[in-house]
């Protein structure tokens, strides 16, 4: 790392010298490595960073490993092969960590764009994950008041999505008439919809009487989609089931708008999210040395109020 970023600093000193300005002293060549390219939310935080990038005259590689996590640690060890300046991963680093010693053992910088804290990682730019799950889980006891069976949908295999099922866990479980009737965890090879319509229209037929279910809590929109067609399909929508989400992508907005059973979501600043994590690698190309081993970037409850603001 060290070596990397003398050279970093010697190459900005000798284009100031030139009269060059410092962004194109500082042109990169970066990696953008991820299995979930196909969520939303990725895309746009992706798309987020390319931008910043491009102003900054980086040279930026997007590698999407569609799903296979095990892939990003020789997708790393490619990227270390090619001598990139910096690599930016968007999986769960403690799945990854050989390919992180890879690229720390050849002074390569690695930072996590919504990815999950690690020693390895210069930083994690992420949304809150434990604010956007007390919102939404909260959001649902209100609701409910404080009574009945809710089914979840979670995913542990990902630290920003996991955190968040604690946090709705231990928000459900403060009330002692809640029940957590399901937790289910559903593929998400095609973005998580298709599958979580199929789980819950299992759910709902295995819980045929109205009132059975009082909420369904997401821990992303895509089950909360996926979701709210099986209940729409179901002929249940007037059961008043509750459904919360968190990312707030435009699908998700949409329903919220029409004022039916999916009531809430958080909206995390994807361009944010993408554009931070652009700006430190920006700063640690620089010379810069980032304390933080997370940055939040701030997020926002939507409801009907706000739905199309």
């Amino acid at each position: 790392m060290l070596k990397r970023i003398l050279r970093t600093s010697a190459v900005v000193a000798v284009a100031a010298t030139a009269g060059l300005t410092a962004s194109a002293a500082l042109a990169a060549k970066v990696a953008v490595i991820t299995p979930y390219l196909a969520q939303p939310g990725t895309q746009f935080y992706v798309e987020a960073f390319q931008g910043v990038a491009a102003e900054k005259g980086w040279d930026v590689n997007v590698i999407d490993t569609q799903g296979d996590v095990a892939a990003v640690i020789s997708r790393i060890e490619d990227m270390v092969t090619q001598n990139v300046d910096a690599i930016v991963i968007n999986v769960d680093p403690a799945q990854v960590e050989a390919g992180l010693q890879v690229a720390a053992d050849a002074g390569i910088p690695v930072f996590g764009m919504d990815a999950g804290a690690n020693p390895l990682l210069v930083t994690n730019v992420t949304s809150n994950g434990y604010q956007m799950a007390a919102e939404t889980s909260s959001y649902v006891a209100d609701r409910i008041e404080g009574k009945g069976n809710v089914v979840m949908f979670i995913f542990d295999a990902f630290p920003p999505v996991q955190v968040r099922g604690v946090i709705a866990r231990a928000v459900f479980g403060n009330y002692p008439d809640i029940t957590i009737l399901d937790q289910v965890t559903p593929d998400v090879s095609d973005g998580g919809i298709a599958d979580s319509r199929a789980k819950m229209e299992a759910i709902l037929a295995a819980n045929p009487e109205p009132g059975s279910i009082a909420a369904v809590w997401a821990a992303w929109d895509q089950p909360a989609l996926g979701a709210l067609q099986a209940i729409e399909d179901a002929g249940r929508s007037d059961e008043g089931i509750v459904i919360t989400g968190i990312d707030a992508n435009p699908q998700a907005r949409d329903e919220i708008a029409k004022g039916g059973n999916f009531e809430a979501s958080v909206a995390q600043d994807f361009h944010g999210i993408g554009a931070a994590t652009a700006e430190a690698v920006a700063r640690v190309l620089g010379g810069d040395t980032i304390k933080q081993r997370v940055t939040y970037v701030p997020t926002k409850l939507i409801t009907v109020a706000n739905a199309t603001e």
